[in-house]
């Protein structure tokens, strides 16, 4: 996480993070966006992602590789329960 803001320590989190070139703001205000929504990320090296997430022994955040048709597939939910897809593409 690069940054995060809250008004108060009970209002919702806003918070931004980065990987290689690609940058996501997460929002859990209200009208922001629909929480459950799906954002799909290419990406290269998806199984040193995936070793990097698994080190950091987060109990909730131990997403595995699955191999679908179009590619190697981790799907990683998000704090507003938001499917963060990283694909790596054949």
């Amino acid at each position: 996480m690069k940054w995060e803001h809250r008004f108060a320590p009970n209002k919702p989190l806003y918070a931004e993070i980065a990987r290689g070139g690609a940058v996501l703001h997460l929002s859990g205000h209200h009208g922001d966006a629909s929480p459950g929504a799906a954002a799909y990320l290419p990406v290269e090296g998806l199984s040193a992602f995936r070793d990097s997430l698994h080190a950091k022994r987060h109990p909730n955040a131990r997403p595995e590789i699955e191999t679908r048709p179009w590619g190697d597939e981790m799907i990683v939910i998000d704090p507003f329960s938001n499917r963060l897809r990283f694909c790596e593409e054949r």
